[in-house]
């Protein structure tokens, strides 16, 4: 009787309703939109950010332009800027997928940059030495150097459009 169990239920009954909804089926229809609109997101806001990310950090040039566009804008509560999806895309899935590739697009950005500027500078010179072109840096250097950083920013970003998934 010490607790309100308005706002916290007895994990007994959370398993009794999460076992009736698995039973009736409703379970499945939601957790099937929540990974639709994660996987679209993804592919809408973790794909660009990977692009992004991995060119940024090849130019020096590309990331004293855009860097400073993505330090003023990531600190922004990502749900604050909901409205305004919302008035852009309507009250449809568009919204919802949208604030989850938003949420996505900034940790994979930025793990991507520093992934691919923590490279030593010696597997570029060598693949300069050989002649690669700068999409074969690119594919071959970069991404597969830059990985460990990358899957970092991938699951920070999957956590974070969870929350934004609504």
């Amino acid at each position: 009787g010490y607790i309100d169990t308005r706002f916290f239920p007895a994990p007994s009954k959370i398993f009794e309703t999460m076992w009736q909804l698995i039973l009736s089926g409703e379970l499945w229809v939601h957790l099937k939109a929540s990974m639709y609109r994660l996987s679209l997101g993804f592919l809408w806001g973790g794909i660009p950010a990977l692009l992004l990310g991995i060119s940024m950090g090849l130019s020096r040039t590309l990331r004293v332009i855009v860097e400073p566009i993505i330090s003023a804008t990531y600190p922004i509560p990502k749900s604050a800027i909901l409205p305004l999806i919302l008035l852009i895309f309507g009250l449809g899935e568009a919204s919802k997928i949208v604030m989850v590739a938003v949420g996505l697009f900034y940790p994979i950005l930025i793990n991507t940059v520093a992934g691919v500027l923590e490279i030593p500078k010696i597997h570029f010179d060598v693949a300069q030495n050989f002649g690669a072109k700068k999409l074969n840096v690119f594919r071959t250097v970069a991404l597969p150097g830059a990985m460990p950083l990358i899957m970092t920013g991938v699951k920070l970003g999957v956590g974070l459009g969870l929350i934004l998934i609504s």
